[in-house]
């Protein structure tokens, strides 16, 4: 159980605090309700650009990381299709630094054209590194424009292209923060050697000042429900050929949401799951397969992605993977469903060890509209049942609800 208490400022800015004295350590988490699915289709990378330029100092700050690592702190951030989130460690003793750190880049950013230009290139690199020159880098480059039709998951957060970064103006930038980069449409968590008292006292120190904004309205065009099977085949100097298959699942809220994620475990979490054992050590036809879910705030897709052992032919791999799917449950036994549902509470327990996850965990589910979701979640993952997993199985592993991709070594 994770104790917490909610407020929220006059500018909008919501807190929660969560107090652990066990080490004289306070995490400072600060989400910011904009990812990729908050980007034009003309403008995409800008959510994952910013995540960089956060760093590169305020009016105030010219240097983000020397003052903290000053008093003993250190700090990182992510972004995807969803969020964008920061987060501090420091000794509880120098917080308050956090605090002026974290909020003098909420309400001064640097526009310095300088600092734009270097994290261009920082992202326009990883762009170039990560997805472009890395062997299967582009594969969510390509796959997701083909899965996703209307939603803006259709590009990774990464952007849809690297022109969109590389021809960003300043006033694109400067647009982009005001819409998102505020009080409003942020949640601040305190979580560690901290009293909710003097939690709230310097939040209202160092944000209350910060105008505030209403709450961008979310304007985001749903995914219409796909009704026939989608194949794309592509060509490149990788070293072996891989199968890529996504199928629509739902979204992140929901017993259906643990239903889905509960098959990809079965499916395809280590050595003993089912697509391991039938595909790769029985039947050897790939020399990895797995499964998994992206878990995306809005429905998202449920992944299956392996290596192709040499002389298998893909379509063959293909035909043998989807039969196995249509009859991977037929003989599921409650010992297994346990066992997938152990590891899953295991991994949720664990994660609730460290502060940081805890602060990170809070904030989250606070995005997801109901903060005690951090403590249903074991709940809701026990409550699943076989008939939910096979039911879930019957609606997201459809041919018509696929889309697949052949990617093909050149050599």
């Amino acid at each position: 159980m994770v104790d917490y208490k909610e407020h929220k400022l006059p500018n909008g800015l919501q807190l929660i605090v969560h107090e652990d004295h066990d080490t004289p350590l306070v995490c400072l988490n600060v989400l910011y309700k904009v990812g990729s699915r908050n980007e034009l289709p003309h403008k995409t990378g800008f959510a994952h650009l910013f995540e960089h330029l956060m760093f590169g100092g305020s009016k105030n700050v010219p240097n983000f990381d020397e003052p903290l690592q000053a008093v003993g702190g250190d700090n990182n951030a992510f972004t995807n299709t969803d969020i964008t989130n920061y987060y501090i460690t420091v000794p509880s003793a120098n917080v308050e630094t956090a605090f002026w750190l974290e909020s003098d880049r909420m309400m001064s950013l640097s526009f310095d054209p300088e600092v734009l230009e270097v994290q261009r290139k920082v992202v326009i690199e990883e762009f170039k590194q990560r997805y472009l020159n890395q062997p299967y880098g582009d594969v969510w480059l390509k796959l997701r424009p083909v899965a996703f039709e209307k939603h803006p998951y259709r590009w990774p957060t990464i952007g849809k292209e690297i022109s969109h970064i590389e021809e960003a103006t300043m006033e694109d930038v400067k647009s982009f923060f005001e819409t998102h980069y505020h009080p409003g449409n942020a949640i601040l968590v305190l979580a560690g050697d901290i009293t909710e008292e003097k939690a709230l006292e310097l939040t209202t120190k160092w944000f209350g000042p910060i105008p505030g904004k209403d709450q961008p309205v979310a304007s985001v065009e749903q995914e219409p429900q796909q009704k026939a099977a989608r194949k794309m085949e592509v060509k490149a100097r990788v070293p072996a050929d891989a199968l890529y298959k996504v199928f629509h699942m739902p979204g992140r809220i929901g017993k259906e949401y643990h239903s889905a994620d509960l098959l990809s475990d079965l499916l395809g979490r280590g050595k003993s799951s089912i697509l391991h054992q039938q595909l790769v050590k029985k039947n050897p036809m790939f020399s990895g397969l797995s499964a998994h879910v992206t878990g995306s705030l809005d429905p998202g897709l449920f992944v299956i992605s392996g290596k192709l052992l040499p002389g298998v032919q893909i379509a063959d791999a293909d035909a043998e993977l989807t039969q196995l799917l249509a009859s991977a449950l037929d003989t599921l036994e409650e010992k297994e469903v346990e066992k997938v549902k152990n590891q899953a509470e295991a991994t949720t327990v664990f994660a609730e060890v460290d502060l940081l996850n805890r602060a990170m965990g809070l904030a989250y589910a606070s995005f997801l509209g109901d903060i005690d979701l951090i403590n249903m979640e074991l709940d809701l993952i026990k409550s699943v049942t076989k008939d939910d997993i096979v039911a879930a199985a019957k609606k997201i592993l459809r041919e018509e609800n696929s889309t697949t991709l052949y990617y093909l070594s050149e050599e």
